[in-house]
């Protein structure tokens, strides 16, 4: 009986040593359970709710609106709203044709079916015509279905009076939302024409005033608005081609000027700011920095 004891303890010993390794097992189990667990419910967490739609990654839409257009040269446009004019506008077409100057001219619906023929000589003779509503409405305070006809009438009667169809909208007044811009420029496949020069010709300031305006403010890559149905405007157009002429600009349409639009440059980086020095010292009292931002343009 003197070595069953030991024989015992040794057999206890052993069935320690199971119990701990099975204790171990179980935490082991527990503690990737715990692991698992808390991955899916971070997987949850971003996860939308059910039902719910991914919202697709952002993409860039192409230019639908222009008001100027970056371009390398010094290419700009001359447009003309509201037309055609009976009286005015073969006026403006033949001082045009003087000067081999092509130009855009955004017409009234109801002007165009007046007046097919001076339509029909505008692109004959070269230049884009575009489309400006039927009637001169406030788009931007009309129902869908009332913008879709004043657009459809007018280039329904575009196409009758000169077998071209537009491709460009300018709203009247500049009026129109962001989402009449999307949905027009889907449903007609129209890109949106506003402007960046505006004499105010419309107030009637007087053929001098207009000239100096344009003159004073048109830029490379500028869309000029101009109006062919005011007096004061035509006669203000010799000095306002000739002068534009004179500082070296070349006319050319509104889709031409689009077809030449570059990337905007990087804007520079901003200089790193110097270390502080000590008081009194000669970098401390050194000049400011100059603004590398551009100056904007002017604006009567």
């Amino acid at each position: 009986m003197r070595y069953i004891r030991p024989l015992l303890d040794t057999a206890k010993v052993w069935r320690s040593r199971k119990n701990s390794m099975s204790t171990l097992r179980s935490f082991a189990f527990c503690l990737l359970g715990l692991v698992g667990i808390a991955a899916v419910q971070a997987d949850d967490a971003g996860a939308p709710p059910t039902g719910e739609k991914l919202k697709p990654a952002a993409t860039v839409e192409p230019g639908i609106t222009f008001d100027w257009v970056h371009v390398d040269g010094p290419f700009i446009a001359m447009t003309f709203d509201d037309g055609p004019s009976t009286k005015l506008t073969p006026k403006l077409l033949d001082l045009l044709a003087a000067h081999h100057i092509k130009a855009t001219f955004f017409l009234i619906g109801q002007n165009v079916a007046e007046n097919p023929e001076i339509v029909a000589r505008e692109v004959r003779e070269g230049h884009e015509v575009a489309n400006h509503s039927w009637s001169h409405p406030n788009l931007a305070k009309m129902s869908d279905e009332g913008v879709r006809g004043q657009l459809h009438k007018t280039e329904e009667a575009i196409v009758s009076a000169s077998g071209n169809r537009p491709t460009l909208l300018r709203p009247p007044y500049g009026s129109i939302s962001a989402r009449e811009k999307k949905w027009i420029n889907q449903e007609f496949g129209y890109k949106i024409v506003l402007w960046d020069v505006d004499p105010f010709d419309w107030k009637r300031p007087g053929p001098n005033v207009v000239c100096n305006r344009i003159v004073k403010n048109t830029r490379a890559g500028s869309i000029v608005l101009a109006h062919d149905i005011h007096p004061g405007t035509i006669e203000a157009m010799p000095c306002v081609l000739s002068q534009l002429e004179a500082k070296g600009f070349k006319f050319v349409t509104v889709s031409e000027l689009i077809a030449m639009e570059t990337p905007l440059p990087p804007k520079p980086s901003p200089s790193p700011k110097p270390s502080p020095s000590p008081r009194g010292s000669p970098a401390a009292k050194s000049a400011p920095a100059r603004s590398t931002s551009p100056s904007p343009a002017p604006h009567d």
